[in-house]
């Protein structure tokens, strides 16, 4: 088969093989190739040594990113290129970076030291695909599976067991048996891992295909990432409103949730809190009151301790502590949450009930979502009309308090919030004459 290599990288391998050494385009880009996608980015390996790479191209802007190990980086046309010498990694003591690397003048060892099969093949015009270990194979079978022993590919790198999951979503494979009982088996190493490298992982995971299916198949790795997910597992929730344990319902929601990361991982712990609130009335129809509040906390704990932004931790743990809250398809309801919230996150609230909703019982389900499409449409009536529903759209401001004679700031901030009310509540029309005479009458009865 022949690919279609950008000029910059036909460049690099030629000026290479000029100078008497192999290249070939490896890895991630040669496995995107032969799936029909566009690869994002393009990596080099090469007989050619650090030093001998300097010289090849001197005349070539180089970043020594990596020249211990192996690897620079050239710019060409302002695109970055990696270019890395054939090598073979020695131990991992930390379970994540090799503590020294040999280079090596064959291919074939250098593509033994990868971590999947289908990311261990090299491509370049003259001698076409390289693929010693089944890559082509099993991306027809669509299987993600170690390249050698998988116990050994992940003891040497403990992040591989996310990132084969990660791969498994994003291009929507499985994962091979013996694969996957290693990643079992290993899952402890994830410990040794820094808490960013799972929570990148973990993001890219949950925006991609079959998470569900990934998520029930491999609950061990994601309760050994997030250990508060174990009682979720199998536990019945005894209500007619739910045909799903919680587990099983919240990889649901996560299914059907749109692909935003923040909305996904509101969907993934929307409902952690559940168990902690179970309770049974004489009917032994369950119950989780508090659940919302008791998830928000306990998101907002975890998410810390994978280190998000915070601007991700609030925005999750907002959605989760309103994810149970009523949004009515009244006019007044409405403004009331936009008031409250704001047009983002009230957009994103729609998004997170909904995605609840189609996780639920059909009929209970099927109910919330025909809700929550007249909810949007009346959403996006109140903002296309320029409706009133904050402080900063009213006709009348601080500025004229103070004119009234009103100077003190609570007392201001006071009448200007009942005026939003009955502007809200469509008592009064926000009109600058209207409200300030309804502010002198407030004032006279002060």
């Amino acid at each position: 088969m022949i690919i279609s290599l950008p000029d910059d990288v036909q460049y690099i391998i030629s000026k290479f093989e000029d100078n008497g050494f192999e290249a070939y385009a490896v890895g991630g880009c040669v496995r995107d190739s032969l799936m029909g996608n566009k690869p994002k980015d393009w990596d080099v390996c090469t007989s050619a040594l650090p030093e001998q790479m300097m010289v090849v191209f001197e005349n070539e802007r180089i970043i020594e990113t990596g020249l211990k190990h192996g690897t620079i980086t050239i710019l060409l046309n302002d695109l970055l290129y990696e270019c890395t010498t054939y090598r073979v990694d020695g131990k991992y003591t930390d379970n994540r970076h090799p503590d020294k690397v040999k280079f090596v003048d064959v291919l074939k060892r250098d593509l033994a030291r990868r971590d999947f099969t289908i990311n261990a093949m090299a491509y370049n015009p003259k001698t076409g695909i390289v693929d010693y270990y089944t890559g082509q194979q099993d991306l027809v079978n669509e299987k993600i599976k170690c390249v050698g022993n998988p116990n050994k590919r992940f003891k040497e790198d403990a992040l591989r067991i996310m990132r084969a999951l990660r791969f498994a979503s994003e291009i929507g494979f499985a994962i091979d048996n013996d694969t996957a009982q290693a990643m079992i088996d290993n899952k402890g190493l994830l410990q040794n891992i820094s808490v960013e490298r799972i929570a990148a992982e973990l993001d890219r995971f949950i925006l991609g295909k079959n998470t569900d299916v990934l998520m029930m198949n491999h609950h061990e790795i994601f309760t050994e990432v997030i250990s508060e997910l174990t009682p979720t597992i199998h536990f019945e929730q005894n209500t007619p409103y739910h045909c799903y344990d919680v587990f099983t319902h919240t990889i649901e929601s996560v299914k059907n949730a749109p692909p935003d990361v923040k909305i996904k991982l509101t969907m993934l712990l929307h409902d952690i809190g559940k168990p902690r609130c179970y309770t049974e009335d004489e009917n032994g129809d369950g119950h989780f009151y508090g659940h919302a509040a008791v998830s928000a906390e306990m998101a907002e704990q975890i998410l810390r301790r994978l280190k998000y932004d915070n601007d991700t931790i609030d925005t999750v743990k907002k959605l989760i502590l309103y994810h149970d809250a009523e949004v009515q398809a009244s006019n007044k309801n409405i403004k009331r949450w936009l008031n409250r919230i704001g047009v983002e996150r009230l957009r994103q609230l729609l998004q997170v009930k909904r995605a609840d909703a189609m996780a639920q019982a059909p009929e209970h389900g099927k109910q919330k979502q025909i809700l929550l499409e007249k909810v949007n449409v009346m959403l996006d009536d109140i903002l296309e009309q320029q409706q009133c529903f904050s402080l900063k759209d009213l006709s009348v401001n601080g500025r004229d308090m103070i004119k009234l004679g009103i100077v003190d700031g609570k007392q201001i901030g006071t009448t200007l919030s009942k005026l939003m009310d009955m502007v809200i509540d469509e008592e009064l029309e926000n009109e600058r004459e209207i409200l300030l005479e309804h502010a002198v009458e407030m004032l006279k009865g002060s």
